[in-house]
C-alpha cells in the first residue's frame, strides 16, 4: 500500500481518524513534533516503526538515546490496546489530523517545532478565515474581563475566528464573548481534548465544539501537567494572524504566547492598563517594546486593514476598467488574505510583474494590503 493510501484513506466509520499505528505514533511521548515529522518521512509505513527491533533502532544515528527509549517503551503497548485507544476517540467524537493529512492546519506547518498531530473535537479553524488570539491573565480584573468579552464578541461578529487557551480569566471570557456573538472560537488545551480543565469551564467546554473546536497536541486522557501549558501557547499563536494580550503580569503565560507570536512573525497588540497595576505591567511593557496598542475595534480594523466595513458605502460600485493582467490577479483574490507566493503560483507571473500589478490594483482601490505582502479584494468597486 502506498504512503498516500496509508495516510489518507479513511473509511466512513473512522470519522476522520487515522489507523491505530498512526494514532500510536501521534500520541507517543518523549519525542518532539519536529523529530516525529522527520521520523515519519523515513517510515512511510508507520507500522514498521512499531515493530522495529531495538538493534535496528540503534543504527539510526540521528535519533537521541531518549528518543529510542521512548519508541521502545511505546512498543510495549499491545496492538489490541492501540485499537482500543483509537476506538475510544472515534466513539467520543475526537478526530486526529496528522502532518501528512490535507486537513492538518496549514498555519502550523510554518512554525518552529510544529505538533505532529492535532486532536480535536468540533472542527479545526477554517484556513481562509482571519484568526485572532485573545489571551491574558487568569486572575484578571473586572476591567480586563470586560475588555476581553467585548473584543471576543466584536471580532467574532465580524467573522474572525477567536483563538485562546480556555484557561480561567481572560482566555475563557474571550471564548464566551465569541460564543455570545454566535461566532467561531477555538480552545487550544494543555491536556487531552477529553479532559475539561479548569473544571469550572464545563459549560464552555461543552459549548465550544458546536461553534468551533477544542484542540490539543496531547492524546486523550493526558492530564493538565504544568509543562504542557507553555508549549501549547506556540499553537495558539501559530493558528492566529494576530495576538491580543488583554492583561498580563510581568511574568505570565500570555507573554510566552506573545513571544511565540513574534518569533513566528505575527502581529502582537496589547490593551493598555493603569501604571503601577500589577496586571498591566506585562501589557504596558509589550507596548513599550513596540507592540500595537489596542484602543478600539475600529482602530484595530483600520490598522490591520482586515475588514472593509469602515469604508464609506458611497464609494461602492464605482466602475473601473482593468487590464487583462489586473483582472487575472483580481480574480484570484477574495476577502481571505493571500500572500505573494500563493498569487505567483496561481497566476504564473514573476515576482516583479506581480508586485507591479498589485501596486496598480492598490492605487485604483481594488485591493487592500491587509498586512505585509497579504492582499484581499476591497469589494467596493464594480468593473467594466
Amino acid at each position: 500500500m502506498t504512503e498516500k493510501n496509508t495516510i489518507h484513506k479513511k473509511d466512513a466509520s473512522c470519522q476522520g481518524f487515522p489507523n491505530k499505528y498512526e494514532c500510536w505514533f501521534a500520541g507517543l511521548p518523549g519525542i518532539s513534533g519536529k523529530k516525529k515529522i522527520h521520523i515519519r518521512a523515513v517510515f512511510p509505513e508507520i507500522e514498521e516503526l512499531y515493530r522495529i527491533k531495538p538493534g535496528q533502532l540503534e543504527k539510526i544515528s540521528w535519533l537521541a538515546e531518549k528518543e529510542r527509549g521512548a519508541i521502545v517503551t511505546g512498543q510495549e503497548a499491545p496492538e489490541p490496546e492501540l485499537e482500543k485507544q483509537r476506538q475510544y476517540c472515534i466513539h467520543n467524537g475526537i478526530k486526529l489530523a496528522v502532518w501528512q493529512d490535507k486537513d492538518y492546519p496549514r498555519r502550523l506547518k510554518h512554525i518552529y517545532n510544529p505538533p505532529y498531530g492535532i486532536y480535536y473535537k468540533g472542527s479545526l479553524p477554517p484556513e481562509k478565515a482571519f484568526a485572532v488570539a485573545v489571551v491574558g491573565a487568569r486572575n484578571c480584573s473586572a476591567y480586563g474581563r470586560r475588555a476581553a468579552q467585548e473584543i471576543g464578541f466584536s471580532l467574532a461578529k465580524q467573522g474572525v475566528s477567536v483563538i485562546s487557551g480556555m484557561a480561567a480569566g481572560i482566555d475563557g471570557v474571550g471564548h464566551q464573548g465569541a460564543l455570545q456573538a454566535g461566532g467561531r472560537t477555538y480552545g487550544v488545551l494543555g491536556c487531552g481534548v477529553d479532559v475539561c480543565y479548569p473544571a469550572r469551564h464545563q459549560k464552555l467546554y461543552e459549548a465550544i465544539p458546536g461553534k468551533g473546536g477544542l484542540l490539543s497536541e496531547y492524546p486523550p486522557h493526558r492530564k493538565p501537567l504544568a509543562f504542557c501549558f507553555p508549549q501549547r501557547n506556540r499553537i495558539i499563536s501559530g493558528l492566529s494572524e494576530v495576538v491580543i494580550v488583554v492583561e498580563a503580569r510581568e511574568k505570565s503565560g500570555a507573554l510566552i504566547t506573545a513571544d511565540f507570536a513574534l518569533e513566528q512573525g505575527k502581529e502582537v497588540y496589547a490593551v493598555p492598563g493603569r501604571i503601577g497595576d500589577a496586571l498591566s505591567q506585562g501589557t504596558n511593557r509589550l507596548i513599550g517594546q513596540g507592540a500595537g496598542i489596542f484602543l478600539s475595534l475600529e482602530d484595530f480594523q483600520k490598522e490591520m486593514g482586515i475588514f472593509t466595513d469602515f469604508i464609506e458605502p458611497a464609494a461602492r460600485k464605482e466602475k473601473l476598467s482593468l487590464e487583462k493582467s489586473e483582472r487575472l490577479v483580481y480574480s484570484c483574490l477574495d476577502l481571505s488574505p493571500k500572500n505573494l507566493d500563493e498569487l505567483m503560483a496561481e497566476t504564473a507571473f514573476s515576482f516583479l510583474e506581480l508586485v507591479e500589478i498589485l501596486e496598480s490594483l492598490t492605487r485604483k482601490g481594488c485591493i487592500l494590503e491587509v498586512y505585509k505582502n497579504y492582499f484581499i479584494r476591497s469589494e467596493i468597486f464594480g468593473f467594466s
